[in-house]
C-alpha cells in the first residue's frame, strides 16, 4: 500500500497541534496509520516558524529528521539564506521533485504557511477516508496533499536513507 504525504494548514498557530492529537487518537482506533509527521507552528510576529517531528511515530514508514529538515529548509529557510545555500540544496530539491514534491508544491506552502498559521505534515497509509473526514468536520483548515505511489515512496526513502 502506498503512503500519502498530506499537509494540513490551519489559520491559527496552534491548530496543527490540535489536529495532531486528533490524528493520533484516530490511529489508536485503527482508523489511520501515521507513519511519520511533523508540525510547523508560526506565531504572530515571529521571524520564522517552529518545527518539530513527532517522536511517537517512529514506525517502519518513518522518513526521519533529514527529510523533514530538508523540506522545511526549502519551504521556510532557504529563501532567507540566499543563493549560495540554495545552490547546495538544489540537487536534493531535484530529488524531491522525483517523488512528487515540486517547486509549485513548495511555493504554495511558502505562500500559505505564514505568521499566525500552523501546518501538520503527515505521512499516512491505510486511512478510512470518511472516518478521518468526520473527525475533522467543523475544523477550519485547508488541505494540500501529495499522493506518493510505491515508486515515489521508494525513491524518497533512498534519497533520505530512511
Amino acid at each position: 500500500m502506498a503512503s500519502t504525504l498530506t499537509v494540513w494548514k490551519f489559520d491559527t498557530p496552534d491548530g496543527a497541534e490540535e489536529a495532531e492529537r486528533i490524528l493520533l487518537d484516530l490511529q489508536t482506533e485503527n482508523i489511520i496509520t501515521v507513519d511519520d509527521a511533523a508540525v510547523v507552528s508560526w506565531a504572530h510576529g515571529a521571524r520564522k516558524p517552529k518545527t518539530r517531528q513527532l517522536n511517537t511515530t517512529a514506525g517502519a514508514g518513518a522518513l526521519g529528521g533529514s527529510f523533514w529538515g530538508l523540506l522545511f529548509g526549502l519551504i521556510f529557510f532557504v529563501p532567507l539564506l540566499g543563493a549560495a545555500i540554495g545552490a547546495v540544496t538544489g540537487g536534493l530539491a531535484g530529488a524531491l521533485t522525483d517523488v512528487g514534491i515540486d517547486d509549485d508544491f513548495i511555493k504554495r506552502l511558502r505562500d500559505k504557511v505564514t505568521p499566525g498559521t500552523s501546518a501538520l505534515f503527515v505521512l499516512t497509509d491505510g486511512e478510512v477516508v470518511d472516518r478521518v473526514a468526520d473527525a475533522f468536520s467543523g475544523k477550519h483548515m485547508e488541505l494540500i496533499d501529495t499522493n506518493l505511489g510505491h515508486e515515489e515512496e521508494s525513491k524518497l526513502r533512498e534519497v533520505f536513507g530512511a
